[in-house]
Order: structure tokens, then sequence, then C-alpha cells
């Protein structure tokens, strides 16, 4: 396979495009104005990054492209589009075919899946984990550490049609399960988890289950118990560490370093 390093000569490159060292840019990728590339970042093919914004099509002559910031060791793959004027940080990842529209902010080492919908105007945080088929809504907050799994809305229009966002929030170790849809404002609290297929209508509490339409509380994490051996497996982040910062340390050893420092 030729043009597996650099940058593909079918790729197209706008005016004031920073890229870092060691990045790669697959055939018929577009690099809109005002892009950078953070280092050892590999953009698939038929990308676009830095997709003008709607203000082009007011006014094109006065458009400006605001900055799209991608960081280093990022891995965009193939049919992605992100708009100009969003931030990235270092170590993002995405799937197939997924939009993340303006003005949002993504924090580090943040996965993001096949077909996800991000729809700007949000915030998400440190190693968020969205799985494919993702919507998030404008205005959304989704915080660190949270997972969210496939098919799951987060909406933002409490009157639909109207003028009126509010976004929802997610909390730090959350977990969202498949095909879940939460309402306007509500907020899902932290180490919470909403079962499968739940309609999300109140706040959901902290350390709390729960399930159904309308969900309703059914339990708290802590009586969870894997059914493969019937040990405790919430909150997760004492369970499960694969690609989590306190991979191969357990998490109460790594929060531990944190204080020594």
């Amino acid at each position: 396979m030729k043009n597996v390093f650099g940058i593909h000569p079918t790729a197209i490159i706008g005016d004031n495009v920073s890229i870092g060292a060691n990045v790669t840019i697959g055939a018929n990728t577009i690099v809109y104005d005002n892009v950078v590339l953070g280092d050892n970042t590999i953009v698939g093919a038929q990308c676009i990054l830095g997709e003008p914004n709607v203000g082009i099509y007011g006014s094109p002559a006065e458009y400006t492209n605001p900055e799209l910031s991608i960081g280093a060791h990022s891995i965009i793959r193939s049919g992605t589009i992100i708009y100009a004027g969003s931030k990235l940080g270092d170590h993002f990842e995405c799937g197939h075919r997924v939009t993340i529209r303006e003005r949002a902010d993504i924090g580090h080492h943040v996965r993001i899946g096949t077909l996800s919908d991000i729809q700007g105007h949000c915030t998400i945080g440190n190693y968020v984990r969205f799985h494919s088929n993702v919507h998030i809504g404008h205005k959304s907050v989704v915080k660190d550490y949270v997972w969210i799994f496939p098919y799951v809305v987060l909406t933002n229009d409490p009157h639909p049609p109207s003028e009126t966002l509010l976004g929802v929030t997610v909390e730090e170790f959350a977990v969202i399960a498949t095909m879940s849809v939460i309402l306007p404002g509500v907020t899902v609290g932290r180490d919470s988890l909403v079962g499968a297929s739940s309609m999300v209508r109140k706040d959901v509490e902290p350390e709390t289950v729960v399930a159904g339409n309308p969900a309703k509380p059914v339990a708290s994490v802590h009586d969870v118990k894997s059914k493969a051996d019937g040990s405790k497996v919430y909150p997760w982040r004492e369970s499960f560490d694969r690609g989590m910062p306190w991979q191969d340390m357990g998490y109460a050893a790594w929060r531990a370093s944190l204080t020594d420092q």
C-alpha cells in the first residue's frame, strides 16, 4: 500500500492549516482553513475537517472559518466530519462517519463510536466513551469517565419545536445503557446507572440504578452483582481499568498516587 504516511496527493488542504509531526491524512480528505492537527494524528479517507459553519451561507465574502483544534495522537476514521470552531483534546479517537458540530469542547482520551452525532455547543470531559449511534444534543454537558452505549439520545428541547434549549448533564462515572433517552434538563448523577431502553424524565440521584418508561429507581449501584461470578461490579472503576489512567494499578492506587504528588 502506498501513501500510508503523510498527506495523500488527493487530499485538499486549506489556508492557515497547522499540521504537526508524523501526521497522516488519507485520500480525498478536505482540511478547510484554520485547522490545527496535533502530532502523530491519523486522519482517514474522505473526512472533512473544519467544515464551515452556517455563517458562510449568509455572507461568504465576510466569513472566516473559526479554528478547529485536534490534539496529538488522535485517530479520525474515514467519513468523519468535524466542523470549524470545535476543540478536541489529545488521544481523541472516533469510528467511521462521525459528525461533530461547531463549538464542541471535547477533553482528552475521548472515544466516539461509528455514526455518532455530536450536535455541538456542548462540553465533553476526559476519558469519555460513546459507543456507536449516540446522539448528543446542543448544550449537553458530559463529565469525565462517562460511558454512553449505542442508540442513546440526549435531548434538549422541552417543547419541540421551540427556541428553548435545556441540555442534559451527565455527572462523572455515570453509565447510560443502550437505547435510552434522556429528556431536556435532566441531570444523571455521579456513579449512577441508567438501564437499557429507559425514558429518563427526572434527575437521577448519584449511585442509583434507574430503569423503565418512565425510568424509576430500582436499586443502588452497590447492589448490582456480576452475572458471571456474583462479584461487585459498581462503581465500575473499581473493577474495570482498560484504557483508563489507572490501568494495571487499580483505581485506589492511582488516586493515592495523585494525592502523593
